[in-house]
């Protein structure tokens, strides 16, 4: 089991989170490197939750299944659950986002692409369309009257 971990700076705002729903899939976008022959996939992958692939040879379902081109081994990785939100502390601590399992491939890297959601800490204020790949987002929180931002992202893949 692996997860993803997220260490982040919060002002004014908590909660972060992706928007994924049955209704609106987040994917999760990873670089990715087979466990056999050290291959790392020249592209970044994108992993849906709810979408489930067929493995070869009828071995069941994962959220993404993958062949290696270079040692043609068939290999797989299941989301366990709905990512957990990001709660805002002082200071920073990292969290586990989301926990994968993962057989014979590894996520060496995590790209933030797509929609995140945060929560307005005082105000209640929802922020939409978060935009976290450029490593920092910044806002302004009309019912609080004040600047909202998050930076400082660290996120790491670990061993669970």
């Amino acid at each position: 089991m692996y997860a993803l971990t997220l260490k982040a700076e919060l002002a004014g705002v908590t909660n972060l989170r992706p928007k994924d729903t049955q209704e609106a899939n987040f994917f999760y976008t990873f670089k990715v490197q087979c466990t056999s022959c050290r291959e790392t996939h020249p592209n970044p992958i994108a992993v849906n939750r709810f979408e489930m692939n067929e493995m070869s040879g009828s071995r069941g379902e994962a959220n993404f299944v993958w062949k290696c081109k270079n040692c043609k081994r068939e290999s797989s990785a299941t989301m366990k659950a709905a990512p957990v939100p990001y709660q805002q502390s002082e200071p920073p601590k990292a969290h586990r986002i989301l926990e994968f399992d993962c057989r014979g491939l590894e996520f060496t890297e995590f790209i933030p692409e797509g929609e995140w959601l945060a929560d307005g800490i005082d105000s209640g204020t929802k922020f939409d369309g978060v935009e976290l790949i450029e490593g920092e987002w910044f806002d302004y929180d009309e019912k609080a009257g004040d600047e909202v931002s998050i930076k400082d992202l660290v996120w790491d893949i670990v061993r669970v």
